[in-house]
């Protein structure tokens, strides 16, 4: 019998990096997620295969489990990295959940990515929430076994509607969102071409000398509550400015449309870690013509990327 399990990809809207310190955050699932597939069979071990959005198989590895001790039956170098990633989430999740995965049964395991995989959206979140989903164990402390991070994105592969995230005290307070802006024809998220690392930008931010913290707490806090209840998309663009320009403070990072954009007409906003993935922007469907002539032409509207 073949068992599935299934996770939301995820946006950060607001409080990125602030949020892994308690800020409030405004997130979004989005329409195209990741699939995790398990069948049982008699082999004693795991064989497990991922598959991008185009259906092709970028990873495969075959697994024992000897001793509560999870171990690559074949070396390949090119798969090592993926391969050690993906022992550790079986191993803490075995540590969560010590019947998880039987000695004596093997398994046939597939991920199936909606979304490519360079995008951002979740690869990593969504593995984690569907593993935790199949181990029927907490997806956050796996998380936090894990790759680490602040759980908006497992939060946001649980929910199919716009959410409200906070971590207090480690622990995650998630509140449904009335997020549905009357001006959505007008917002795009546009893919920088480049992958940013999660982990990386984590530890810039953690590396960092926050004095003006408490300020831009208040602030961001305020844009969050803000930004679901506003009815024209010149406040939006108020909200998104205010916040593009607090964070860059925060991370002594330019932003991105400082860098890249600078004779945009209208509000353009990171989400999550800057330097990559997407961004927000705001314009007609012409405008987008503007990206698309610097080239960059992954542009999907907000209709086609929001749950």
């Amino acid at each position: 019998m073949k068992k599935s399990f299934y996770s939301h990809g995820k946006l950060l809207l607001t409080a990125e990096y602030l949020v892994l310190d308690g800020v409030r955050a405004l997130a979004i699932p989005t329409k195209k997620g990741q699939w995790l597939y398990v069948e049982e069979n008699d082999t004693n071990q795991i064989t497990w295969k991922s598959f991008d959005n185009k259906g092709n198989c970028w990873f495969e590895t075959d697994l024992t489990l000897e001793n509560n001790t999870f171990r690559q039956i074949q070396d390949n170098n090119e798969d090592l990295t993926i391969t050690k990633t993906l022992i550790e989430i079986l191993t803490a999740s075995k540590e969560l959940k010590p019947n998880f995965l039987s000695l004596k049964k093997g398994y046939l395991v597939e991920t199936r990515l909606e979304f490519d995989r360079q995008w951002g959206l979740g690869s990593s979140s969504t593995l984690i929430n569907n593993i935790a989903q199949w181990a029927k164990t907490d997806p956050f402390i796996l998380l936090e076994k894990s790759f680490g991070g602040s759980g908006y994105d497992i939060a946001c592969a649980q929910y199919d509607c716009p959410i409200l995230y906070q971590r207090n005290n480690g622990k995650p307070i998630i509140t449904v969102s009335n997020f549905n802006p009357p001006f959505q024809d007008k917002l795009f998220f546009i893919y920088l071409n480049q992958k940013q690392d999660s982990k990386e930008s984590i530890k810039h931010y953690q590396s960092l000398s926050l004095k003006d913290f408490d300020k831009a707490e208040v602030i961001v806090n305020e844009i969050t509550s803000k930004m679901p209840n506003c009815p024209t998309l010149d406040e939006f663009n108020i909200l998104l400015d205010l916040h593009e320009e607090i964070i860059s403070k925060i991370i002594k990072t330019p932003t991105v449309k400082s860098a890249l954009f600078p004779d945009y007409p209208n509000s353009i906003k990171s989400l999550g870690g800057w330097g990559g993935d997407f961004i927000l922007v705001t314009g007609s469907f012409s405008e987008m013509d503007y990206f698309r002539n610097k080239g960059y032409n992954t542009i999907i509207p907000y209709s086609e990327m929001v749950l």
